[in-house]
């Protein structure tokens, strides 16, 4: 497996525990008294679309040639870093 292979692997990894951390996130909602289920959506909401953001990233990664590879290799590593920031704080809500 090749670096970039790798790499890629690791992102679609860290995706697979979003998602399963949103199956969780949206559980805990329905459990949660009306006013509480308004704010658990909310974060529901931005858990998703950091989610949905990192998903594009990782597909545009996966689909660049080699020669771009290590170009948008840094550039996706800044994306990251700020989507994993936004969607741990979100997570963190429900904790």
């Amino acid at each position: 497996m090749t670096d970039r292979e790798e790499y890629i692997e690791k992102a679609k990894a860290k995706l697979d525990q979003w998602n399963a951390d949103i199956e969780k996130a949206s559980a805990k909602m329905k459990e949660a008294e009306a006013d509480a289920k308004i704010e658990y959506q909310r974060q529901l909401d931005e858990m998703r679309a950091r989610r949905d953001e990192a998903e594009d990233k990782v597909q545009a990664l996966q689909n660049s040639s080699q020669d771009a590879w290590s170009d948008m290799k840094s550039g996706f590593e800044k994306a990251w870093h700020d989507m994993s920031k936004s969607f741990e704080n979100a997570a963190a809500r429900f904790s």
